[in-house]
């Protein structure tokens, strides 16, 4: 091999070199960012989407709203049945306040949110004593802070027989007696207005003891 040979197989030992050199320095001089890339393509052309990112939520409801609640399936029962799902908190069920009789729905709140979904899913439209119990969760931010007041309070209903009892048997003045008297006669005197406006001929009987001077205690036995 001559001088010129040698002279003209190094040019191109050196281009090659250079070329190879300035392909590895672009290809660590890309950027840092480079676009992402694309998950699905549109049908109608156009430029490449990437799909949206879904955020999973964190799931936090614990409490739970029971609907058309059987007769005799009160706190007591509930906490006892819904404990074979997980631990239980709270338990609620909404009274009348006047009666204190079950409206027949009611709250529980369990320890564990995925308890409460797993006993939602499994007691919604589940036949309890000819009831079909409606069962869903409630959003933490849906419940309301007076949710859980009182719920450990036991309602006592009033025994309205017993007052009435007390109301008539109590020691009346004379003069308390005549007002007493007066609203009987009052009362007779609209009854008969009404007979005698309805065509009906009937004689009614007189008031016996309108005309007492003196109260008169009349006691009932306590059987």
């Amino acid at each position: 091999m001559g001088a010129k040979a040698k002279k003209a197989l190094k040019k191109n030992m050196k281009k090659i070199s250079a070329s190879a050199a300035a392909s590895s320095s672009s290809e660590l001089a890309a950027p840092k960012n480079p676009k992402p890339s694309a998950d699905f393509l549109p049908l109608e052309g156009g430029p490449a989407r990437k799909a949206p990112v879904t955020k999973t939520i964190e799931n936090k409801a614990t409490v739970l709203y029971i609907g058309r609640l059987p007769h005799g399936f009160y706190e007591t029962e509930i906490e006892a049945f819904f404990t074979q799902f997980g631990t239980v908190k709270r338990v609620r069920v909404a009274r009348n306040k006047k009666t204190g009789k079950s409206k027949h729905f009611g709250f529980i709140q369990f320890e564990d949110p995925e308890v409460a979904e797993i006993a939602a899913g499994a007691m919604n439209d589940y036949l309890l004593l000819e009831h079909m119990l409606q069962v869903r969760v409630i959003p933490p931010e849906q419940v309301k802070p007076n949710l859980w007041k009182g719920f450990k309070c036991q309602y006592k209903p009033v025994d309205w027989v017993q007052i009435e009892r007390k109301q008539h048997n109590k020691e009346r003045t004379l003069e308390e007696h005549r007002k007493m008297l007066n609203k009987v006669v009052k009362r007779d005197q609209k009854r008969r207005k009404r007979i005698e406006a309805a065509g009906i001929e009937y004689q009614c009987p007189e008031l016996v003891g309108n005309t007492q001077p003196l109260p008169k205690k009349i006691k009932f036995s306590e059987d």
